[in-house]
């Protein structure tokens, strides 16, 4: 990751191990984000996110490694290290039966603020997070998309300068998604850092300055978007095929363009969508060649083009499988026990 040599970003970890059982859901995780930056941490579900999160938020200890938050120790000193970050977690923390306003009134009281600086801070991010029309109506009369947002204010009621967000737009619709992706854009524009994590690859690539890739425990690449899109090299053809009984022909057809020694296997196939990709050097002159000799098996086109590698590609190549949102097994360690999300824990 980029940062000043030898000086520790505003979160860093060294060698993070942590097993639940025979599970080895952390084996040697390393991290640094500078400060005032957004590093997206992307994986499938069981792939060590939220096991990472809760270790560098004092909510679950390590086995082995170091890391400090804030230039605070996280094993040593775990209160201070409260005291400097927010966490919106997967799950929406907030109480069903208090109002918007009162929930925020309640964190800011738990985190020591007096009365009138809470009452005060609750209404300003109400008002940021357009949550000022319904502030005093209860939490369960919520949607989905505004609990998230009064998760996320409640996150923000001392301004933390480290923040966590655990997949924080999962479940939401692309209308407040965007909102949401605004709000944590002007959160980095003020210099807060964040570390989020996302199974979105369109999510990473919009936020993160840097990414860093898990899976299995491990993060197993790292670098910018641009970086990682590089890694996968040169351009893809993607097409699609009117008759699904033309996929398998159309396969052999692509694989004689593909990368040489890799055959078939170099050609994503999305039997649902009859989409064929393959990866490719020699650009678009490419595409009328690929065309005639789709034409002579008689396979019908709906669509061709060229486009360059997303961070679809990317985890594929690295993963061998795609970042699926909402398949995998759940991460060891996730909830309290019981099948609960942990709540946020204000500062000692």
């Amino acid at each position: 990751m980029s940062g000043s040599v030898g000086m520790p970003g505003a979160i860093h970890a060294e060698g993070l191990v942590k097993t639940f059982g025979d599970v080895r859901a952390l084996d040697g995780v390393d991290l640094d984000v500078p400060e005032g930056t957004v590093l997206g941490l992307l994986g499938p579900n069981g792939a060590g996110k939220t096991t990472t999160v809760r270790v560098l938020t004092t909510l679950l200890r390590p086995d082995s490694g170091t890391a400090t938050v804030a230039g605070v120790d996280v094993l040593k000193h775990p209160d201070a290290v409260r005291r400097s970050i927010g966490l919106s977690g997967q799950f929406a923390a907030v109480d069903e039966y208090l109002t918007g306003r009162e929930n925020l009134q309640m964190v800011g009281r738990l985190y020591q603020l007096r009365a009138p600086a809470a009452k005060a801070r609750a209404g300003d991010l109400l008002d940021r997070f357009g949550l000022a029309d319904a502030a005093d109506r209860p939490a369960k009369t919520y949607s989905g998309g505004m609990r998230r947002r009064l998760d996320l204010a409640a996150a923000l009621v001392v301004s933390p300068p480290v923040m966590f967000m655990d997949e924080p737009t999962t479940g939401l619709d692309p209308r407040n998604r965007q909102a949401l992706w605004e709000v944590i854009k002007e959160l980095v524009a003020g210099g807060t850092t964040l570390l989020l994590t996302t199974q979105y690859l369109e999510e990473a690539d919009h936020l993160a300055h840097d990414i860093a890739v898990v899976d299995q425990g491990r993060v197993i690449a790292r670098g910018t978007s641009d970086q990682l899109k590089a890694r996968t090299g040169g351009e893809r053809v993607e097409v699609v095929v009117h008759d699904r009984d033309t996929i398998a022909a159309a396969r052999a057809v692509l694989a004689r363009y593909g990368p040489e020694g890799r055959g078939g296997d170099a050609v994503a196939v999305e039997d649902h969508t009859r989409r064929l990709t393959v990866p490719v050097t020699g650009g678009a002159k490419l595409l009328a060649e690929v065309i005639r000799d789709l034409d002579a098996i008689g396979a019908e086109i709906d669509d061709i083009g060229l486009r360059r590698p997303t961070l679809d590609d990317v985890f594929i190549s690295l993963t061998g499988h795609a970042a699926a949102p909402g398949e995998g097994r759940e991460e060891p360690g996730e909830g309290d026990g019981e099948g609960r999300p942990h709540r946020k824990e204000p500062a000692a």
